[in-house]
């Protein structure tokens, strides 16, 4: 914990040496702090039977080192603590933990209006919409949509593979190939590691509004998954098949984002798992410091359905911080379980270290 108290003030310490964004190379440092409080009964049932009352913390770092106009290399590492989202709520104890979203290798090329941009590494899968607006930053409330999370669900935690997208005028496309499923995101060093394609299109239909298509299929089982039963067939056989719609609209002080996820699951052993679930996220602005947001959700797993529903207020106190405050009810037809919490969340965003610089150039005569 001293270790990383000393990267945080380090990275808290603003270098005077900043340059323009244009230049050819450099290297850049942003990282988003959020600290966080939490009431809900849930946190006092079994099998954590803690308190009502708790907090937690989450911070991710952004590095980036640009290498000439083409190349760069840049990452996302979050450090969170544990109960942080609410699917953590039930999980007993408290914990620390240091995961990698996202580390790759970058190259871009443009020609007029197309743009080519090849990753390697570490990738945010492009199935959905979510996956780009993880940072408590840019999320306007505080959980995660319901059909995003660490446990069967789209996953906001990279998977090792290659990734190209293309952008031309208003249309935009990407396609991955990566080591595991958005649903069960494996380690390069874990065992069950099998190749999922997956492909996402956009259409930008005027300024502020975007419709996409995403879709996606390779084998997502392990061997320690909870429902991989004894007899089943191994995994690499068993592949799942995924689609999903999305659509972005901004216009004026009104912001609103939605999404349909559906996943087919084979088994052997068991009947196939159908899992189909959506959300709807509307914010508005209500002055230049203050918004409200709202998002409702559902996730269904064959006949088991859950449902979300959280409403936020945000306030900014300056360019660097939001305060909010949200109110979250899940229900849960299977356990016929309501929880319910009450939330606060401070997100500071810093800038420590910003350095830019031209790269020499040779005349060739």
């Amino acid at each position: 914990m001293r270790h990383l108290f000393g990267y945080f003030l380090l990275l808290s310490m603003p270098l005077a040496a900043q340059v323009g964004q244009e230049a050819e190379a450099g290297i850049d440092i942003r990282a988003t702090i959020s600290g966080e409080g939490i009431y809900s009964r849930q946190l006092t049932e079994s099998p954590r039977n803690g308190t009502a009352l708790d907090g937690a913390f989450r911070a991710v770092v952004y590095p980036l080192i640009k290498l000439n106009r083409h190349w760069w290399l840049d990452g996302a590492v979050q450090f969170d603590s544990a109960p942080f989202f609410t699917e953590d709520f039930s999980a007993p104890g408290h914990s620390v933990t240091t995961q990698i979203l996202r580390a790759s290798l970058g190259y871009k090329q443009t020609w007029n209006a197309l743009a080519l941009t090849v990753r390697a590494g570490q990738l945010g899968s492009v199935m959905g919409d979510f996956n780009l607006r993880y940072d408590d930053a840019v999320n306007p409330l505080i959980d995660m949509p319901i059909l995003y999370g660490y446990y069967a669900k789209i996953s906001p935690m990279g998977v090792a593979g290659v990734e190209a997208d293309v952008t031309d005028r208003n249309w935009d496309a990407h396609a991955q190939f990566v080591n595991s499923s958005m649903m069960n995101p494996r380690s390069v060093f874990d065992r069950d590691q099998y190749g999922n394609w997956v492909g996402d299109v956009g259409y930008t239909i005027l300024q502020g509004l975007r419709v996409g298509a995403s879709a996606g299929r390779g084998p997502y089982l392990d061997r320690h998954w909870p429902f991989y039963v004894r007899g089943e067939a191994n995994p690499n056989v068993l592949p799942g098949s995924s689609a999903a719609a999305d659509v972005e609209f901004g216009y004026g002080h009104w912001d609103v984002h939605g999404e349909w996820d559906w996943m087919l699951m084979s088994y052997h052993a068991i009947p196939f798992t159908r899992r189909e679930g959506s959300y709807v996220e509307v914010k508005r602005g209500l002055a230049p410091r203050w918004y409200a947001a709202a998002r409702t959700g559902y996730l269904t797993m064959n006949r088991d359905l859950a449902e979300s529903y959280e409403v936020a207020a945000g306030f900014r106190p300056n360019t660097h911080q939001i305060i909010k405050l949200s109110y979250e009810i899940q229900h849960d037809d299977l356990s016929g379980q309501t929880n319910r919490a009450v939330m606060v969340q401070l997100v500071t965003t810093i800038h420590p270290l910003s350095l830019a610089w031209d790269l020499p150039h040779t005349t060739h005569q």
